[in-house]
């Protein structure tokens, strides 16, 4: 059957403005808890990172509160010869600036080739050789950090894609692109700290930190148990001081006899563990005529 006349609309149909449709990103107020998390994370991940670099001995990785400056203003204040590198993160291959001192680099190389991890003053004006393969374990460590920083596994990989002992050669942003720095204190066992700086684009920090969320509280907040209150305090924990891990090989193992003497050697830093977790650092000594151990660092 068809129709005597045609219908028309009366008016136009309702729309939704590009704002409603178009996911907002966060704020970067919203990112603030986001920040501080990621701060630890990073001093936790290098700290443990650079334990085979610096003699056994996790160093002491201290973070700093998040800042936000120009990459202009930033440029100004890293050193002329610095470890410099571009990274990319997660699918997006988001981008993120590292530097670390020059000092702290050369300290490594020092360690590596059995020194006491001491650096050249005055520093020379560029990287030896030696230093550029340390650059690289280095760029290695910062991928593996950032990863377990960010939470990133699978192929939400971290990558170094360039570098140079100039930041302002390496030219890894605009001078008025808005960076968020992280600035993480590392402290070697009797030697003055040298620091590790990594500047974020605000981009950056939405890709990979954009859907974390804080917890939503229900009502009145639950407080977090007391581990020294009941049911907690009277469990029973079996805590471990390992002093020797050595390999030996299988044949001196087959024939060990009774009397028999091995040479050990026992690390100047001692893992405490309760399974297979380390709780904590300490160094061994003496109390009251009985072996002690003083507690360096607790995690």
């Amino acid at each position: 059957m068809k129709p005597e006349r045609t219908f028309s609309v009366d008016r136009q149909l309702a729309q939704h403005c590009p704002e409603l449709l178009r996911a907002t990103a966060p704020a970067p107020a919203d990112l603030a808890p986001s920040l501080g998390r990621l701060g630890d994370r990073l001093a936790r991940a290098l700290a443990d990172s650079l334990s085979p670099l610096s003699g056994g001995a996790a160093p002491a990785v201290h973070c700093g509160p998040a800042r936000e400056c120009a990459m202009l203003e930033l440029a100004g204040e890293i050193a002329p010869l610095a470890a410099n590198s571009l990274h990319a993160a997660g699918p997006q291959s988001a981008p993120f600036l590292a530097s670390l001192d020059a000092t702290g680099v050369f300290r490594l190389v020092d360690r590596a080739f059995g020194g006491r991890g001491y650096a050249p003053s005055p520093l020379p004006p560029a990287f030896s050789l030696s230093a550029e393969l340390m650059i690289g374990r280095l760029e290695g460590i910062v991928n593996a950090a950032a990863a377990r920083a960010f939470d990133l596994t699978g192929d939400d990989t971290v990558r170094a894609t360039r570098r140079d002992g100039s930041l302002r050669h390496l030219a890894a942003f605009p001078s008025t692109t808005r960076l968020t720095v992280v600035t993480l204190e590392i402290a070697g066992e009797g030697q003055q700290p040298w620091t590790a700086t990594l500047a974020f684009p605000q981009e950056t920090l939405v890709a990979l930190l954009g859907n974390e969320r804080a917890p939503m509280q229900r009502n009145a907040p639950r407080a977090q148990p007391n581990p020294s209150d009941e049911p907690f305090g009277d469990v029973p924990l079996t805590m471990s001081a390992v002093l020797v891990d050595m390999q030996i090989p299988f044949t001196t193992l087959s024939a060990l006899q009774v009397g028999q003497v091995l040479p050990v050697a026992v690390a100047r830093s001692v893992p405490l563990k309760v399974g297979d977790k380390t709780i904590a650092q300490g160094t061994i000594g003496a109390m009251d005529d009985q072996v002690a151990v003083q507690i360096t660092q607790a995690f």
